[in-house]
């Protein structure tokens, strides 16, 4: 393939899902992997051969792609309050009865547009949970008092079956500081709380409880409800960064051991204008930046042979370029493996990627699947 690249380590990627699976066994958890981090069905798949018992979207185009590779449990952690989008949800529903689609609900009216496709004429009805939020954070209700309200309501709607509560404590910044974990640890105990004060609305008999997990798994699974407290309880985390890690965000704060950074983007020197300076044909189209700029790992030259002494800092990036400095032992044509921060906005970027064994070697080439609908649009 033509630079620039972007490179999964096939080893790191197969030791990352076994630890996570490990990890969840230990913990008593199920996961539902958030597959929006790598929309690629190579990965995906191994993800659910390691136990996984469902896999989570965030968009009902998400949804479309994940029925295409042939997964039949499918977790929306969003709310779906558009017609179209229902509409989809309630064909595929309707066209296929071993398929589990859910979503979330936080307000009366979305709970009034899903009650409006989903109506009492005997179709499979929609399955939702109560998405509890933070303040400032994004979706979610605030409050106990509107968590059971609108429990009520969604027992009342004769096309909707309420079956379990979520949150998501990673609307924080991603640091153990104190007062950042004295905020997971809040919100967890609310999540909580909602689950155990709405469980008489629910309408199944395995209730979920869910929650994020890739930044504080070990802060949710310190406030999960009880086994016996509401019976039938599945708790279920949607991590997803874990399976590929990375070399910023997830490496300084995750609490899983064993995990290893598995993605690198390789790009070619292009231009040394000035002493100290390189400019690298890799950019903001390429590389991830949101969350901290990537960091230079190693280099080699055109040929292969390593640059052992080679120094470098990314300073700042453009479209296609990013520009280091502190340069030394960097030449024209040489080859920069970067190592990014926050996956999620790395594979979005890349319709297809290099595949390398733990050597560093090219074994294969796997593809993302971001911008299409997987099955047929209805």
């Amino acid at each position: 393939m033509p630079y620039p690249q972007l490179r999964l380590n096939a080893g790191a990627l197969e030791n990352n899902i076994r630890v996570m699976a490990s990890w969840c066994r230990e913990h008593q958890v199920d996961l539902a992997p958030h597959v929006k981090t790598t929309m690629s069905a190579p990965i995906i798949s191994r993800q659910v051969a390691a136990g996984a018992v469902g896999v989570t979207v965030a968009t009902v185009d998400q949804v479309a792609a994940a029925l295409g590779w042939g997964h039949q449990h499918v977790l929306i952690a969003n709310e779906v309050v558009d017609r179209d989008g229902l509409t989809r949800i309630r064909i595929w529903l309707d066209d296929d009865s071993a398929r589990e689609i859910r979503c979330f609900v936080d307000s009366e009216a979305g709970i009034n547009a899903a009650a409006q496709v989903f109506t009492a004429d005997g179709g499979v009805p929609l399955e939702v949970m109560l998405d509890v939020g933070t303040p400032g954070g994004r979706t979610g209700v605030r409050t106990l008092q509107e968590a059971v309200r609108l429990a009520g309501l969604v027992r009342a709607a004769a096309g909707l079956r309420l079956v379990g509560v979520a949150g998501y404590e990673g609307v924080v910044p991603n640091s153990r500081a104190e007062d950042t974990v004295t905020a997971v640890d809040r919100h967890c105990r609310l999540v909580r709380q909602v689950f155990l004060e709405v469980a008489p609305f629910f309408e199944t008999s395995a209730p979920v409880y869910s929650m994020g997990g890739s930044a504080f798994p070990d802060r949710v699974v310190e406030f999960l409800p009880d086994a016996g407290q509401v019976p039938g309880t599945r708790r279920i985390l949607r991590s997803g960064c874990y399976v590929t890690h990375d070399h910023g965000t997830y490496a300084g704060v995750s609490p899983v051991l064993g995990l290893m950074p598995a993605l690198t983007i390789r790009a070619v020197v292009l231009s040394t204008p000035e002493e100290g300076i390189a400019v690298v044909g890799a950019g903001k189209r390429d590389l991830p930046y949101d969350a901290g700029l990537p960091v230079v790992l190693a280099v080699q030259t055109a040929d292969g042979a390593p640059r052992d002494g080679a120094t470098a800092v990314v300073r700042n990036l453009y479209d296609h370029h990013a520009v280091l400095t502190g340069v030394t032992g960097l030449d024209v044509t040489d080859l920069v493996d970067f190592g990014i921060s926050h996956p999620c906005s790395a594979f979005d970027r890349w319709p297809e990627y290099v595949v390398t064994d733990g050597d560093g070697r090219d074994i294969d080439v796997w593809q993302t699947d971001f911008h299409r609908s997987g099955i047929t649009r209805r």
